[in-house]
């Protein structure tokens, strides 16, 4: 399972997600939309045109993707 979280440098609830992440011992990769445009613009493609942050893509195993928009605890214990 592969965990992408699109964030910006000063979004609280990014920050929140990813303290919840680490309590639950899941490693993430952050990928920053306010300091690099191919990245906001992966974020769109990803979330069909949702710019909000954060937002959470879920890769698992057999390569489906879940995502997730804002901090959602009760969808990210669900998907997790």
């Amino acid at each position: 399972m592969r965990v992408t979280i699109y964030s910006t440098t000063t979004c609280p609830y990014c920050k929140m997600l990813k303290d919840y992440l680490i309590s639950k011992n899941v490693s993430f990769t952050e990928k920053l939309v306010d300091q690099d445009d191919l990245v906001r613009n992966e974020m769109a493609t990803e979330s069909g045109g949702f710019l909000g942050v954060p937002f959470t893509v879920v890769t698992k195993d057999d390569n489906t993707k879940e995502t997730i928009i804002g901090f959602d605890k009760g969808k990210i214990d669900s998907i997790i």
